[in-house]
C-alpha cells in the first residue's frame, strides 16, 4: 500500500526523510530539504508501506503548474527503493498516479540512480507503463546521464589522492603554493554577501565563456539555505581577489559537486583543482562512500567543445558512469504533445540567448 504526503505532514517527512537518508540509493534530490530550494513548484512525497507499516520505498515528486491548468511531474534521481522489489516499485508508481490525477498532471518524468547496463531495470519500468527516452550524449536531460564517481569509502586522504592521475596532483599543490586560499560556508549559516555575489559574478563570467544561462544569485542563496547543513559554498582567493567558487551537496553517503565557476584571470593558478580537493576532503572527513562529479558529456571526442570538463574530473580518477537516463509516465497524452513542443521552442530559445550572450 502507499501512503501521499504533503510538506505540512511533519510526522510523514520525517518518516521520508529517514528512508531516504539511509538507503544506498538516497539523493539529496529525493530529500525533503530540495522542495524548499524550488520554491516555483508544488511537492508530494509517496511511502511504500509495507504490512506493519514500516516504509519499504519512497518517491518524492516536485509538481510544477503549467498553462492551462496542467501540472508537470518531476521525481529527480527518484524512486528510492530496492528497484528490484516490484510490489514496492508498483505502490510508488500508482501512488505518483494519483498525486498525478489529484493535480491535474498530463506526465511524469523520472531519471533514476540506476546504470545503463542495468537490462532488468529498463524492461521492469516499460511494464510499469513508462517510455524511456532516448539516449543523449550530452546534457540534453533534466540530470545528467554521464558523471564520474570516485569511491572515498574507508580512504585515507593520502590514499585517495595518491590514486589521483600525475598532473591533477601537481595542480592541486600548485594552487597552494601559488598562494591560492580556501573557504568555506554552510547553507545553515550567515554566508556573507560579498561571498555569494563573488560566486554569482564568477558563475556569470563563466557562463558567458563557455556559452550557458546561469542562475541569479538569489537563486543560490536560496538553494544553499534550502540545503541547511547538507550544502555549502566554497570560494578560492588569491590574495583578497575571489578567483573560483563550486557549491556541493553532502546527504546520507554521499557528496555532490553541484556548481563551479572561475574568473577569466588567474586561471594559471589552479584554483578549481584546490576547491576540488577541498570538496573531497570534505567527503572523507564525514566517511562518505561515494564523492559524485556530476556531469560530463558522453561523446568523448577530443573535438567535443565539453572534453576539456572530461578531462578535468577524469584526472581524479573516479568512475565513468552512464545512468539508464530518463524515463516519462504519460497521464494525458494530447496534453504532453502540446507541453512538449512549447518546452522544446522555450529550450531553443534559452539556448539561442546564451551563445548571443557569449559572443558579447
Amino acid at each position: 500500500m502507499y501512503q501521499i504526503i504533503t510538506k505540512t505532514d511533519k510526522e510523514g517527512c520525517a518518516r521520508l526523510e529517514a528512508f531516504v537518508s539511509s538507503h544506498p540509493k538516497g539523493h539529496f534530490l529525493q530529500s525533503t530539504y530540495w522542495p524548499a530550494a524550488k520554491p516555483q513548484w508544488d511537492w508530494r512525497g509517496v511511502l511504500s508501506l509495507d504490512e506493519s507499516g514500516a516504509v519499504r520505498g519512497v518517491i518524492s515528486i516536485l509538481i510544477r503548474k503549467m498553462p492551462g491548468g496542467f501540472a508537470m511531474l518531476y521525481a529527480p534521481r527518484g524512486p528510492v527503493c530496492d528497484i528490484r522489489d516490484m510490489t514496492v516499485m508498483r505502490d510508488l508508481t500508482d501512488g505518483a498516479a494519483a498525486v498525478a490525477k489529484a493535480v491535474k498532471g498530463y506526465l511524469m518524468a523520472v531519471d533514476p540512480d540506476v546504470l545503463n547496463s542495468d537490462e532488468q531495470f529498463k524492461t521492469d519500468m516499460e511494464s510499469l507503463g513508462f517510455q524511456r527516452e532516448g539516449d543523449s550524449l550530452n546534457f540534453e536531460g533534466i540530470q545528467p546521464r554521464f558523471v564520474f564517481r570516485l569511491n572515498v569509502e574507508g580512504k585515507t586522504e593520502e590514499e585517495v589522492m595518491a590514486a589521483f592521475e600525475q598532473k591533477t596532483r601537481y595542480n592541486v599543490r600548485l594552487a597552494a603554493k601559488k598562494g591560492v586560499t580556501t573557504r568555506f560556508w554552510g547553507g545553515d549559516e550567515a554566508i556573507p554577501d560579498d561571498a555569494i555575489t563573488a560566486f554569482a559574478d564568477i558563475m556569470q563570467t563563466t557562463g558567458k565563456r563557455d556559452g550557458f544561462l546561469v542562475r541569479s544569485k538569489e537563486y543560490f542563496a536560496n538553494m544553499l539555505k534550502a540545503l541547511g547543513p547538507h550544502g555549502r559554498l566554497y570560494m578560492a582567493y588569491l590574495g583578497d581577489l575571489p578567483v573560483s567558487g563550486a557549491i556541493a551537496s553532502q546527504y546520507g553517503d554521499k557528496t555532490w559537486y553541484m556548481y563551479g565557476a572561475s574568473s577569466n584571470e588567474h586561471r594559471n593558478v589552479m584554483p578549481n583543482y584546490l576547491l576540488q580537493w577541498e570538496m573531497i576532503r570534505w567527503s572523507i572527513e564525514t566517511h562518505c562512500r561515494i564523492y559524485d562529479f556530476r556531469g560530463v558529456s558522453g561523446d568523448l571526442s577530443p573535438d567535443n567543445p565539453l572534453y576539456g570538463l572530461y578531462r578535468f574530473k577524469k584526472g581524479f580518477s573516479g568512475d565513468f558512469c552512464e545512468f539508464c537516463g530518463q524515463f516519462t509516465m504519460v497521464y494525458k497524452p494530447l496534453a504532453a504533445r502540446g507541453m512538449d513542443f512549447a518546452l522544446k521552442c522555450h529550450k531553443k530559445l534559452r539556448r539561442l540567448k546564451a551563445k548571443a550572450r557569449s559572443k558579447k
